[in-house]
């Protein structure tokens, strides 16, 4: 019996399974680019509009001035000025690390006793 020598490889099945993985790569890049499937939604008169959600920022300085979307206002004044903004509005927190820990406690109480739950505290990254 006589050995049969291989000369070439045959690539014709490489280059068949190499497409296909081709194309699923193209394919999930396209989705995970645009991190959604384009969707062309019905109309209906019942829809409910929903408004885009503002965010509240309320800073303190290292001197304890509250800030309301960079608006000075007093400690006596806040919470009749919190209560006209929407419950669900997000809230980020901005306060100076130098900055007496009281100052944070009287707002977080009365974000908390007013039921404002989408509190955020901001901090930086070392």
């Amino acid at each position: 019996m006589q050995i049969k020598k291989f000369d070439s490889i045959n690539v014709v099945p490489f280059i068949d399974i190499m497409l296909v993985l081709l194309v699923i790569v193209l394919t999930t890049a396209s989705f995970i680019q645009t991190g959604l499937i384009k969707v062309d939604l019905p109309s209906s008169s019942a829809a409910l509009e929903e408004k885009p959600k503002k965010e509240m920022k309320i800073s303190i300085d290292k001197d304890g001035k509250i800030y309301l979307d960079k608006i000075e206002i007093k400690r006596e004044d806040f919470q009749a000025k919190l209560l006209t903004h929407s419950k669900d509005t997000p809230i980020h927190l901005f306060c100076d690390k130098n900055t007496k820990f009281d100052n944070f406690v009287f707002l977080l109480d009365i974000l908390k006793s007013n039921g404002y739950e989408n509190l955020g505290i901001v901090t930086t990254h070392e």
